[in-house]
């Protein structure tokens, strides 16, 4: 049995990977802003924090919850997605995107540094529009930064780790079908359902790190 931590647990392919993992009897400890939501899943191996990303002390809270339990995988899915033209876009979008999907995972880390246990396998998620060479939507400059932020984490993480022998990598996904994306583009469908994204996810961070580590893996059959 692993024990798994996931961001962003609420909705989408965090929800979806809870069930996942916790259908496979691993146990799940669960983190997002909607403790309605979280309290929704009701499982022997489940247990969920009600934090919000932003929130400068969320580290006492994470510490408070998880004490001393050992780490097997942390899966940073949190993410928020402002879609702006560039001239429209103010210092607080920026503020925020870069808070929620890099600052907030790089703190998250930190906080659970002495929880890794060997062999720990941190999973990243960020997105194609992130991967340099790839198409972008011209929207999403905080976003698609901020992300990139993310990958480059990942790569230097698991140079300064490795001989602690924690890996760390990326997935670049394409467009999923989830709330997020709804949101900001209610008119775009997406040929991937957040299930069967948070099945290859799952497979990945049990699975993946025998053959990764700070890679930057690109899982869209489209670009983005």
């Amino acid at each position: 049995m692993k024990t798994v931590v996931i961001t962003g647990a609420s909705r989408g392919i965090g929800r979806e990977l809870a069930h996942q993992f916790l259908a496979d009897n691993h146990k799940v400890i669960a983190i997002a802003r909607d403790e309605h939501a979280l309290k929704q899943i009701n499982h022997v191996n489940y247990q969920y924090i009600a934090l919000d990303l932003m929130d400068n002390n969320f580290s006492e809270t994470v510490v408070h919850n998880i004490g001393n339990q050992k780490i097997d995988i942390l899966i940073n899915n949190a993410g928020l997605l402002i879609n702006k033209v560039f001239s429209e876009l103010t210092s607080d979008d920026f503020l925020r995107s870069y808070q929620v999907n890099y600052l907030a995972p790089i703190k998250l880390i930190q906080t659970l540094e002495h929880n890794f246990s060997e062999n720990s396998h941190i999973v990243n998620i960020s997105t194609m529009g992130a991967v340099q060479g790839s198409a972008k939507f011209p929207t999403l400059s905080a976003y698609g930064g901020s992300k990139a932020a993310l990958c480059h984490l990942t790569e230097i993480l698991a140079e300064e780790w490795n001989d602690r022998k924690i890996s760390v990598n990326c997935l670049a996904l394409g467009a999923v079908q989830t709330e997020m994306l709804s949101k900001a583009f209610p008119d775009y469908k997406a040929n991937v359902q957040a299930l069967e994204m948070a099945i290859y996810i799952k497979d990945f961070a049990l699975n993946g790190a025998k053959f990764h580590n700070g890679k930057i893996l690109q899982v869209s059959n489209s670009t983005p």
